[in-house]
């Protein structure tokens, strides 16, 4: 509970305009993209890393659980004040400080949103690679903290690959600076163990980011599919032939019937999959390549493959892969997304699996991907006002998540871990580990302020 006398230190720092406190104000800070819910007693609006270290320290004197926020797109509840307390939304720190070409960096505050740095950077001949599908709207702060990729992660890595540097608050309020724009520093990585740590560790408030050159060609092909085995046998075949796509995207016929419906992106409607593959770099290669490409999942089973021909076609195919999830949103009024990952040899056993659970729950679940490195996203369909069926749809999740370990792979790729599937952390991680992850986590905040609840399963968690 949030006292009288905290609140009006937070408003002394801020002023009345930088805290929110009314109901109706604070509902709008209670969700992001999960299904969960948790309602803040407070929300703040820091406007420097200043700032954020005071309303940390005011926090730390009252008791109060701190919970970081950027543009609440995240997917599994990673800032969800689970425990009430104060929520520091970041929306004020939203200034690309630098961009310097000559280094090949950027350094941002970590309400900027993701597309806004390539955007900055593109007149200088270069851009941010990791591309979440919400990155019109998603900070780079929560970028930094939930590790997040996108499509192009094949070729480009997740977030952590393009972070060079941070400034954080730890929750005991001290500003601390790790990394710069010169790579492989000395010492321990801290950035590196900030990065991914969901909130827990420290609050990221400015981010020095790498930038990539742009490349001189850049193609993309869709691949239609009858049967989305030979969309999957594909994928194998075209990474067992050493060709790395900058990206390549999988639909199944559920998935991509909704995106095109909503976005008109020239998607066969009878199809039962695609694959949307890019290619980029020299024109030589990149010619040579797609042509490698387009055999190659012919020979796999594909009835007809398309090539963008111009720079507003590619914008288009990529318009329904980016706005998929948006989509779904016309045809049930509610939906889980899941981020398991398996090995790429593993996928079409997997969709097949993922059917059972459909059938074996009566839920509609349709699959959309990051199929280059077995990134998956079964969105299961449900409609939460009718009883029981939020809870078919966290068994239905828990199960799929569960043969993804089984299989070879990992609970998350990309949306953390939150509280969505810390309960899951046992089956994918030892004993020992998990109370290692938890001294780490007490060594950094005695209290159990940051993000509590959050990571590890209870009551580890705790």
């Amino acid at each position: 509970m949030i006292t009288p006398t905290a609140r009006k230190e937070f408003v002394a720092l801020l002023g009345p305009a930088g805290v929110l406190d009314r109901p109706e104000d604070l509902m709008l800070y209670e969700y992001d993209g999960s299904v969960d819910r948790g309602r803040p007693e407070l929300v703040v609006f820091p406007r420097s890393t200043e700032e954020t270290a005071a309303v940390v320290r005011i926090a730390g004197r009252h008791g109060i659980p701190v919970v970081a926020r950027g543009a609440g797109t995240g997917l599994s509840g990673g800032s969800i004040p689970l425990r009430g307390g104060v929520v520091v939304a970041f929306t004020r720190m939203n200034r690309i400080l630098e961009t310097d070409a000559e280094s090949e960096c950027a350094v941002v505050e970590a309400g900027v949103a993701n597309l806004d740095v390539t955007t900055a950077a593109d007149p200088s001949g270069y851009f941010f690679a990791p591309d979440p599908s919400s990155q019109r709207a998603c900070t780079i702060g929560g970028n930094v903290a939930e590790n997040a990729s996108g499509a192009h992660t094949l070729a480009y890595g997740v977030t952590a690959n393009h972070v060079l540097g941070l400034e954080a608050v730890l929750p005991d309020g001290a500003a601390v600076a790790t990394g710069g724009k010169e790579p492989d520093l000395p010492g321990y990585d801290l950035t590196g163990l900030l990065t991914g740590s969901e909130g827990t560790l420290g609050l990221i408030t400015t981010i020095t980011l790498k930038l990539m050159h742009k490349p001189e060609m850049v193609k993309t092909l869709l691949a239609i599919y009858n049967s989305p085995e030979d969309a999957g046998r594909t994928v194998s075949e075209i990474t067992a032939r050493a060709i790395t796509p900058v990206a390549l995207e999988m639909m199944d016929g559920v998935m991509l019937r909704m995106a095109e419906e909503a976005t008109h992106a020239g998607y066969p409607m009878d199809a039962a999959a695609i694959l949307l593959i890019e290619l980029e770099g020299l024109r030589e290669t990149v010619e040579e390549q797609a042509e490698q490409v387009r055999q190659i999942t012919l020979a796999c089973g594909a009835r007809e493959v398309r090539v963008a021909r111009s720079a507003q076609e590619r914008e288009l195919l990529w318009k329904g892969r980016k706005n998929a999830f948006g989509a779904v949103g016309r045809v049930s009024p509610t939906f889980m997304v899941q981020d398991g990952v398996v090995p790429r040899t593993k996928i079409a056993s997997t969709l097949r699996f993922i059917h059972q659970v459909s059938e074996k729950y009566g839920l509609t679940i349709s699959n959309i991907f990051h199929a280059g490195d077995g990134n998956l996203h079964p969105l299961i369909l449900f409609n939460a006002r009718r009883e029981g069926e939020l809870e078919k749809a966290r068994a239905a999740a828990a199960e799929i998540l569960r043969y993804c370990i089984e299989a070879g792979g990992t609970l998350s790729g990309e949306h953390g871990v939150g509280m969505e599937k810390r309960e899951l952390m046992p089956v994918m991680f030892s004993a020992d580990t998990l109370e290692m992850t938890a001294r780490v986590m007490a060594l950094f905040d005695p209290q159990g302020l940051f993000n509590p609840g959050k990571i590890l399963p209870a009551p580890a968690a705790a």
